[in-house]
């Protein structure tokens, strides 16, 4: 079975809705390729090895969450960013990416991904006002003890996590964003939240949950970020009967 590069856009915008959130880079058909899509490969960011992995499968499109285009970075194609766009044109590859509309989705997003694996029941946003509230605020069935979270985030994610222990209170309540949400634990604990989850920590963020006494789980960037490409390209391939494959390109970060 194939699609039509275009007819995939449609339907890949109409499922992740990229006009409800503003974003710091284009979500959508970032570059176009050929025009019948058989193969898809999907993945964290589109960085050089995941695209010379796609050459290797025969892949007509690569979907990812880390594009290409970002607010702020140099436009020149040059170098590195000539050389991954020069790759995808000469194999006629099309490249779709996804940003902060692929870590809201309720379903198959990043953070909803997350919740997932770690038997979170969601609550809803972080931010209460705003319905596409990035970060997320949800809770355990029952309490359970810090270094308990951590062997099943490590677990689950196969990723060993930076732990900052704010206190000896269980976590019940618990908030998270994945990637580089760290600067949403100071909302989280104004909300009286136990303990959040991000994949990144910044140096400010250990003494935030020191000081305002809520646990802090860095998860890593990569690895609370690998489910939602995956389970885009798991319901793209059940909707159209169509082939396609998670490539996941180590990252330590």
């Amino acid at each position: 079975m194939s699609i039509n590069n275009r007819t995939l856009l449609t339907y890949l915008n109409q499922l992740l809705k990229p006009e409800k959130i503003k974003d710091y880079c284009p979500n959508g058909l970032q570059i176009e390729g050929t025009p019948e899509i058989r193969k898809i490969v999907t993945g964290v960011t589109a960085c050089q090895a995941l695209i010379d992995r796609a050459v290797g499968l025969n892949a007509d499109a690569i979907f990812v969450h880390h594009g290409y285009f970002w607010r702020g970075e140099n436009p020149c194609i040059i170098g590195m960013k000539r050389q991954r766009i020069k790759d995808l044109i000469n194999n006629d590859i099309n490249l779709y990416g996804y940003h902060l509309p692929l870590d809201i989705h309720p379903e198959l997003g990043n953070n909803a991904q997350l919740a997932k694996r770690l038997n979170i029941d969601v609550i809803g946003g972080l931010e209460q006002k705003n319905p596409q509230s990035v970060a997320m605020l949800g809770q355990f069935e029952t309490p359970l003890p810090l270094h308990e979270l951590a062997i099943n985030i490590e677990t689950s994610l196969q990723r060993k996590p930076q732990i900052i222990n704010a206190g000896d209170h269980n976590i019940k309540s618990i908030a998270w964003c994945t990637g580089g949400g760290q600067s949403y634990i100071e909302m989280a604990a104004e909300q009286g939240v136990d303990a959040f989850i991000s994949g990144e920590i910044s140096e400010q963020t250990v003494h935030v949950a020191r000081e305002m006494g809520i646990h802090f789980i860095a998860a890593g960037h990569h690895a609370t970020e690998r489910y939602g490409a995956k389970a885009v390209g798991e319901y793209l391939a059940r909707s159209f009967d169509i082939d396609v494959t998670f490539v996941d390109i180590d990252n330590p970060v």
